[in-house]
């Protein structure tokens, strides 16, 4: 409904009767109950909001929150108000500023909800769910009519003694100038910037409290509608649409998994079993080394009980959830699974024999998935019987914490074996891209492209700690220095190796040589505390790595420009642009809307352009390809604008996302 409006003014009147709506709900004279079972979101809540009294169900599922924020918008219909006249005013900032999802207990303690029920039955079933509902629906009408006779008061929340103390400086313009600047600041820090709509619900905020609820609506209503036609809201709004698509399978019917294998106790390897015993899968683990296996449970058992701590699992829970695993030294542990994700190695060679000893022991039916970061599968997988049913996976690491999954699909894995990988992607809880086979696939071969051009950037005198505050100042959420260590500099040698004989002219051979240095010496990254970057123990805090600024420094290369930061913004922003486009042009990317969520959730792309075909789309191509025509004629042909996006310059009304 919102994307239809072409105007602020048309956004503005769609605020104005939502408004409408939800005052008549507030001011009726019969009690209203909002029952809440699983997600209320934005309009939801705040249509719950306006209702006299909520009951949400005390379950996983259950969440309640204002993501207006996250795509560019503020609470629309009244949410900033009723936030404001309901909740301590930190809660509803923290609501309202990161959109972030409340849970039923949570929602409790700050005064969102009035009332918690438990669910009907310890299962997932249709019939639990229903049975609950039900309880919930006969709870909800108990307590309506408790509210017309006076035995149930929907009692305001009581206020401590520090948040009187608060709202009584708030009346007062200095209290409130203090408070306001402070979190501006704050803001500032957060987003350097890019993003209108926290600025925005600040200023609704500040009026609100300097001129009352009524002033403070109105203003809502404006901003909404001047939110709903800026750049950053439809890039984000492009994002929440991509993400939407991609947590759904698009391929068909998968074949049933009744246990995973694994193999590999790796931080990926053992990740990966985490997250999928996590979901309730029962899994087998193997590796050839007994303390490695063991390395690979202590893993698994401590982010498990990360999860109790965190209150997402009981104890009970953890206990069922281990009790599913079973290890293994011997490959013949995994010979029962329907599924099996090999993540021991990336070295070529071993994975290709593993890969044959791996389908000489699985039964017929399994899907083998390879995690890899660049290697081919194609290429992987030369010598095996069962094309059809072997694919690749790349997952991200930190792995808990990375939304993105990567599949791999090589021309003979049928449509079968690409829904089943899908399908157990989703369960993981992953947004899922698939991609075509080849040198470095979709997001390591752009990532390989930002790190040529980084590389070039701190060879010519830039620190580390320098770019990696100007890259977070341009909208990278991560430092990209941070992301290179991250990734490991090992890891993107190896990918860089590879993507070189992909091109004739090897265009990343020329900072190879620094990789290459960094390696030896062992700078690997983040993962052994030391890469572009020195880390401490708790490996939160780094500074420069001075043995790696003294290779650097030893390749210098005067400076072509002057190195502003608008310059690195275009010359970083321009080749992984560009080289994403060519992935769309070589078939590598199925579409862009799986270009633009690859780079913005398997890279960190700054999510206020939207990814790099939403930026197009936006931005127009013409006005790229002039700056890298311009960058070519200095730095060379490294910036040369491929087929594809030279065509979409010469014709403005040719879109990569509809």
């Amino acid at each position: 409904m919102l994307e239809s409006c072409k105007t602020a003014e048309e956004i503005q009147h769609l605020s104005r009767i939502c408004k409408g709506t939800f005052n008549e709900i507030a001011e009726s004279k019969k009690p209203i109950v909002a029952a809440i079972m699983g997600q209320c979101l934005g309009a939801g809540l705040e249509t719950a909001l306006a209702c006299h009294y909520r009951i949400a169900v005390r379950d996983k599922k259950t969440v309640l929150a204002v993501p207006e924020v996250m795509i560019g918008l503020l609470p629309g219909a009244g949410g900033t108000q009723r936030l404001l006249r309901l909740l301590s005013l930190p809660d509803a900032f923290d609501m309202m500023l990161t959109g972030k999802n409340i849970r039923p207990d949570k929602a409790k303690t700050i005064g969102l909800v009035h009332m918690l029920i438990d669910p009907k039955g310890a299962s997932d079933s249709k019939e639990s769910k229903e049975a609950t509902r039900k309880h919930l629906e006969q709870v909800a009408i108990e307590t309506a009519k408790g509210l017309v006779d006076g035995s149930i008061q929907a009692l305001p929340r009581r206020k401590g003694w520090v948040e009187t103390i608060t709202e009584y400086i708030m009346w007062f313009n200095l209290g409130r100038y203090f408070f306001m600047t402070q979190a501006r600041n704050r803001v500032m820090n957060m987003t350097q910037g890019h993003y209108p709509a926290p600025l925005r619900i600040l200023d609704v905020v500040e009026e609100t409290l300097k001129s009352g609820y009524e002033r403070g609506n109105q203003l809502e209503t404006r901003y909404f509608g001047e939110l709903g036609v800026t750049k950053e809201s439809k890039a984000l709004i492009g994002l929440f649409h991509g993400q939407t698509h991609c947590k759904k399978n698009h391929y068909g019917s998968p074949s049933p998994i009744k246990k995973v294998g694994i193999l590999g106790t790796n931080s990926i390897g053992a990740g990966i079993a985490e997250i999928t015993i996590f979901k309730g899968y029962p899994l087998s683990l193997y590796d050839k080394s007994k303390e490695n296996l063991e390395q690979g449970l202590i893993y698994i058992k401590n982010n498990l009980k990360q999860r109790v701590l965190r209150k997402q699992i009981s104890d009970n829970e953890k206990d069922k959830l281990v009790s599913k695993l079973e290890t293994g030294t011997e490959l013949e542990s995994i010979s029962n699974v329907d599924f099996v994700i090999e993540a021991s190695t990336e070295n070529f060679d071993k994975k290709c024999k593993l890969l044959l000893e791996i389908e000489s022991i699985v039964k017929p039916s399994c899907v083998i998935a390879v995690q890899t970061l660049f290697n081919p599968i194609e290429k992987v997988a030369k010598s095996a019987k069962r094309l059809d049913k072997i694919i690749g996976m790349h997952y991200f690491s930190p792995l808990a914490k990375s939304q993105l999954l990567e599949i791999v699909s090589s021309k003979s894995a049928t449509k079968e074996t690409i829904a089943t990988a899908v399908d157990l992607g989703l369960k993981q809880g992953k947004i899922v891209i698939v991609v075509g086979d080849g040198p470095c696939f979709y997001t390591t071969r752009i990532l390989c492209i930002l790190v040529d051009e980084l590389v070039s950037i701190l060879r010519e005198g830039i620190k580390p700690k320098q770019l990696e505050d100007m890259t977070k100042k341009i909208g990278w959420p991560m430092g990209l220095c941070s992301v290179v260590d991250e990734f490991g500099i090992d890891n993107i040698y190896e990918a860089s190796k590879v993507l070189c004989s992909h091109y004739d002219e090897n265009l990343l051979s020329k900072n190879l040589i620094i990789l290459e240095q960094l390696v030896k010496k062992g700078m690997l990254g983040k993962k052994i505390g030391l890469g572009l970057f020195e880390y401490d123990p708790t490996r939160k805090l780094s500074i420069d790595n001075p043995a790696a600024i003294k290779i650097i420094d030893d390749n210098k290369i005067s400076p072509k420009e002057s190195l502003t930061t608008q310059n690195i913004q275009w010359r970083l922003v321009s080749r992984i642009i560009n080289e994403a486009v060519l992935c769309l042009e070589e078939g590598t990317l199925k579409s862009p809307l799986d270009g633009d969520i690859g780079a913005v959730f398997g890279l960190g792309f700054p999510p206020f352009l939207g990814g790099p075909f939403r930026y197009l789309d936006i931005h127009g191509a013409e006005q790229l390809v002039k700056r890298m025509e311009n960058f070519r004629k200095v730095y060379g042909d490294a910036f040369k604008p491929c087929k594809l996006l030279i065509e979409h310059s010469k014709d403005s009304k040719k879109l990569f996302r509809s």
